[in-house]
C-alpha cells in the first residue's frame, strides 16, 4: 500500500510539475505554420553531420552515418559462463555497427528531435522529441538509452576500448520508451549539478504494451565537483586544461519478466529465463565517478542489483564494477606519437554476492589511433577473462580485436 502511495505521489508531482512549467515551453503565437514557408537556405558539415537550415532558423535537418568495421579471434562475445569456454576459437570480421542519424530542431530552437537506425539489423534505435528552452528543466520524451550508467551512455562510436565492459550486459537499462525531465543547476563553483527523473514502460526497446500497471522509475543526480560538467565521451582527447569530473548516483526500480535489458529489448540473465507477467521486481543502485585532466582520464563504477522473483519468492544481491584509465603519453614520451592513446580497464561480476569466491574477471588494454578524433579511429585491444567458481577449476580466455571506427 505505501509503495502504491508512493508512486501516485511520484506521477503527480510530475504531471504538476510538468503543467505549471509548460507556458515557458509553449511555442509563439506569431507562429504561423500554415501561412508561410520556409526553405533551406544554409548547408554545413560539423560534427553532427550534414546540417541543412532555413533562412528564418525554425526548422533544422541533420543527418550523419557510422560504420563500426571488428576482427575478433577467439570469440567476439564476452563469455557468460563456464560452457562459453569450450566454445570453439572462432575468427571473424563483421560490421559491427551500421547507424543512420537523423535530427535537427522545428518550430523553435529549443525543440529538438532525433532518430538513430541501426541498418545491419533493422533496427529502430531512438526515436525522441526533446524541450531545452530552460537549462534547469527540460522534457524528453519517446525512446533513448536512459542515462543510468555513464558506460553504457557514451555512444559506441564514442568509447574509449573497443565494447564496453563485461558487466554492462548485467547492469544497463538500456533503451527504454517513457518521459523524463532534467537539467542543469549552477549556484556556484561547488553546486553544480546535473539531474535526471524519469518514469518508464519499463520493457524495454520497442514495446508496444506493458505486462502489467507498474512503470519503471529512474533517477540520477551528478555532481559536477570542480564547476565544469564533462561531456559523455571516452577518454580525454581535447587534453583538458582545467581538470573536470564528477561523481554521480542513480537508482531504478522495475517490475516486469525482465532481469536483463539490450538492443533487442528485454531479456534474462543466466538462471532467470522464461520470466512471466510480473515475475521480478528489480531494485539497482550505482555509484560513478569520472575525471579528465591534461589527457589523462579516469572513470569507474560500482552497482548492486536486487533480483526478487515474485513467483518462487527468492532473492539475489547481483553485484560489479569496473574501473578505467587511459593517457595520451606523448606528452612526457618524445617518441610517442600524437595521435596514439593507450587504455586499460578492469571489471568484476558476482551473480551472487553472498557466494564467495564467484566471480567473473575482466583485464583489457587497448589503443587507439585517432585520425580525426572519435570520428575516424583504429582500435586494438587485448583481452584476458579469468572466470571463478567455487566447486569447479578456473577458466581463462585470451580474445584479440581491432576495430575501425567512422562517422560523416
Amino acid at each position: 500500500m505505501r509503495r502504491a502511495r508512493y508512486k501516485y505521489l511520484f506521477l503527480s508531482l510530475f504531471a504538476l510539475s510538468a503543467i505549471v512549467l509548460l507556458p515557458f515551453f509553449s511555442v509563439s503565437q506569431n507562429t504561423q505554420v500554415a501561412d508561410s514557408v520556409s526553405r533551406f537556405n544554409s548547408f554545413k558539415h560539423n560534427s553532427n553531420g550534414f546540417i541543412f537550415t532555413t533562412s528564418d532558423g525554425r526548422f533544422e535537418l541533420h543527418f550523419a552515418s557510422r560504420l563500426q568495421f571488428r576482427f575478433s579471434t577467439h570469440n567476439d562475445l564476452n563469455p557468460l559462463n563456464y560452457d562459453d569456454f569450450d566454445l570453439s576459437n572462432a575468427q571473424l570480421f563483421k560490421i559491427n555497427r551500421a547507424r543512420l542519424k537523423i535530427g535537427g530542431h522545428v518550430y523553435q530552437p529549443w525543440i529538438k528531435y532525433y532518430f538513430e537506425y541501426e541498418l545491419s539489423q533493422s533496427n529502430l534505435l531512438d526515436f525522441r522529441l526533446m524541450f531545452d528552452k530552460l537549462q534547469w528543466f527540460k522534457v524528453k520524451f519517446g525512446q533513448w538509452k536512459t542515462e543510468f550508467t555513464r558506460e553504457r551512455f557514451i555512444s559506441s562510436g564514442e568509447q574509449q576500448m573497443v565494447d564496453r565492459s563485461l558487466i554492462n550486459r548485467v547492469f544497463t537499462l538500456d533503451r527504454q520508451q517513457g518521459l523524463t525531465v532534467y537539467g542543469h543547476l549552477k549556484e556556484k563553483k561547488l553546486a553544480d549539478f546535473d539531474y535526471w527523473v524519469a518514469v518508464l514502460t519499463g520493457m524495454g526497446m520497442g514495446a508496444t504494451e506493458n505486462d502489467d500497471n507498474k512503470l519503471m522509475y529512474f533517477g540520477r543526480l551528478q555532481w559536477n565537483f570542480l564547476g565544469r560538467e564533462l561531456l559523455f565521451e571516452g577518454g580525454d582527447l581535447e587534453l583538458t586544461k582545467k581538470p573536470t569530473g564528477i561523481f554521480a548516483v542513480a537508482a531504478v526500480t522495475n517490475t516486469s519478466p525482465y532481469t536483463r535489458f539490450s538492443q533487442s529489448g528485454g531479456g534474462s540473465l543466466e538462471g532467470y529465463e522464461d520470466g512471466v507477467a510480473g515475475q521480478y521486481t528489480v531494485n539497482q543502485v550505482q555509484f560513478e565517478s569520472a575525471f579528465n585532466y591534461m589527457g589523462f582520464s579516469w572513470a569507474s563504477e560500482f552497482h548492486r542489483k536486487e533480483i526478487n522473483d515474485n513467483v518462487n519468492f527468492t532473492k539475489t544481491m547481483l553485484g560489479g564494477y569496473y574501473m578505467q584509465m587511459g593517457y595520451f603519453p606523448h606528452q612526457i614520451l618524445l617518441f610517442w606519437p600524437e595521435p596514439l592513446e593507450i587504455a586499460a580497464r578492469f571489471s568484476q561480476y558476482r551473480p551472487d554476492v553472498k557466494a564467495d569466491g564467484n566471480n567473473q574477471n575482466e583485464f583489457a588494454l587497448a589503443f587507439n589511433w585517432f585520425f580525426v578524433g572519435h570520428k575516424n579511429k583504429l582500435t586494438a585491444e587485448i583481452t584476458r577473462f579469468v572466470f571463478n567458481n567455487q566447486i569447479l577449476p578456473q577458466r581463462n580466455q585470451t580474445r584479440f580485436r581491432i576495430q575501425y571506427d567512422i562517422s560523416f
